[in-house]
């Protein structure tokens, strides 16, 4: 393990993969990893490696469709990653050690998206269907209106939900009040709830460059640290007093430097000290060759005055709004090349 990462994780923060590629997963885990997060995206590289032609085609001679070859890609891929931390979960007693699954992103697209009850009701069907029978498996649900409003109906069937996509306050608060009315009706009761919250941290810098350029120039590229800083101070608030086995926590996603003249640790070095990160392969290594060490710096905020000047320039509600549509066909449109990547695999194989 590298120093610089060892300081991470003795810092307080667990280390997530943002990756489920089994080879990645290897050298996370001997990096201090605990768990690892899949998206559509990641899937798709892996199918276009070839790696998994085999099964592929073996698929196709079954004759499966594209979208059932997709989940069964998906299912087999993060049934791997499970089984290369699940020595973790039995570790922590179902602390860490967990992969998450992330649900169908087709129901929140622009053209194809059924109305919102019948999102809803997919997003519960759904969330049990792929949970069930795995211990260390959670349940990837976007914080949009159909997500919200299933959380509580999936939280009270017993599924480990990783609730994503969340920028501002209102959707983390929802979130977690749907999240724990749920979970007070598992049927097994507390011991084994455990839901995590990944708030996004670059894209909210990315948006406020573009549309706030008004803030001072000491403020602007901070205000995604803010914001999750104080997402998190309010998460560590409202669980503290419930008597919970598990930590209920929040994931720093999105916490790769999207400007070149950043440092690659800008996010990872603001955010060490508690909960999980998320990171991308690509800044794990970044911050292995820094060799710096890190400190807690979780509980650390600016003063009031820049703490003010955000709260004044920074409409939430339009960031929000922002966000979530150029989020939304993020989390679509990977769906889809995934299907046209198994669709030109299942044409090169016929012929």
């Amino acid at each position: 393990m590298s120093s610089a990462l060892q300081s991470l994780i003795a810092s307080g923060t667990k280390l997530w993969l943002d990756s489920i590629d089994p080879d990645l997963i290897a050298s996370s885990r001997e990096a201090g990893a605990t768990g690892a997060t899949s998206n559509p995206i990641i899937v798709s590289d892996l199918l276009a490696s070839g790696r998994y032609d085999e099964r592929i085609a073996g698929l196709i001679r079954e004759g499966r469709t594209n979208d059932e070859i997709a989940w069964d890609m998906t299912d087999h891929l993060v049934r791997m990653a499970q089984d290369a931390f699940d020595d973790v979960w039995s570790r922590t007693s179902g602390d860490d050690g967990y992969v998450s699954f992330e649900l169908d992103p087709l129901l929140e697209d622009a053209e194809l998206a059924p109305d919102h009850a019948e999102r809803v009701r997919r997003y519960v069907e759904l969330g049990r269907k792929w949970a069930e029978g795995h211990r260390n498996r959670m349940i990837k649900v976007p914080a949009t209106a159909a997500g919200l409003d299933a959380l509580e109906e999936l939280a009270a069937a017993g599924v480990i939900l990783n609730v994503t996509l969340i920028f501002t306050p209102r959707q983390y608060e929802l979130a977690r009040e749907n999240v724990w009315r749920g979970a007070q009706r598992r049927p097994g009761g507390l011991d084994g709830f455990k839901s995590v919250y990944s708030i996004f941290v670059s894209r909210v810098d990315v948006y406020t460059e573009k549309h706030v350029p008004e803030l001072s120039d000491a403020i602007q590229g901070q205000v995604g640290i803010v914001n999750v800083k104080q997402l998190w101070a309010s998460n560590r608030a409202f669980w503290q007093d419930k008597g919970l086995k598990l930590a209920q926590e929040i994931i720093f996603a999105s916490t790769g430097t999207k400007k070149p003249e950043d440092p690659a640790d800008k996010y990872v070095a603001a955010l060490a000290g508690a909960d999980i990160q998320t990171n991308p392969p690509g800044t794990n290594d970044k911050i292995a060759a820094l060799g710096r060490t890190y400190t807690r710096r979780i509980d650390e905020l600016p003063d009031a005055s820049v703490l003010a000047e955000i709260d004044r320039l920074v409409d939430l509600a339009k960031l929000e709004d922002v966000l979530m549509k150029e989020g939304v066909a993020k989390f679509a449109d990977p769906q889809k090349k995934l299907l046209e990547l198994i669709d030109q695999k299942r044409a090169v194989m016929a012929a």
